[in-house]
């Protein structure tokens, strides 16, 4: 999707195992080991990326079962590119999606890092303690410790 003299474009995809990585890394994300990413990126329900004269700036995924249960995952936009609403965009894209083929009775979810909550809540996220549950991780390389 690219508007009138917009020199940004939204498509559809996922990026390569590289491109993942370093749109992460470039937004201040964190790192994952190639292995990994080359096992997540072919499980991503949808996912879009964000296009600036045809280089890749920012993108977006969404993971889950397809039926029961989604989440909204490495939504990031390059610094050189942020605070021109190309956050905001990506998120369309994804709600959209999530609007067109996902069940009525679907939980999605996120995890919201800083003020990017406020993007998150412009499409109707909330936090979830305010609703009797409790977001909760377990990162597997603190759980090898055990």
């Amino acid at each position: 999707m690219r508007r009138a003299s917009d020199p940004y474009t939204l498509c559809v995809g996922v990026p390569s195992v590289e491109t993942f990585r370093r749109l992460r890394t470039d937004a201040g994300l964190s790192d994952k080991d190639p292995e990994a990413v080359a096992l997540a990126l072919p499980n991503t329900w949808h996912g879009v990326l964000l296009h600036h004269d045809g280089e890749p700036i920012g993108m977006g995924r969404i993971i889950g079962d397809g039926g029961t249960a989604f989440q909204v995952v490495d939504i990031c936009v390059h610094p050189a590119h942020q605070g021109r609403g190309l956050g905001k965009r990506i998120m369309a894209a994804l709600t959209e999606e999530l609007e067109r083929r996902a069940p009525a009775t679907a939980y999605v979810s996120l995890i919201a890092d800083g003020p990017a909550r406020f993007l998150y809540e412009k499409f109707g996220f909330a936090d979830t303690a305010t609703h009797h549950s409790i977001g909760m991780y377990l990162s597997m390389s603190g759980s090898r410790e055990r």
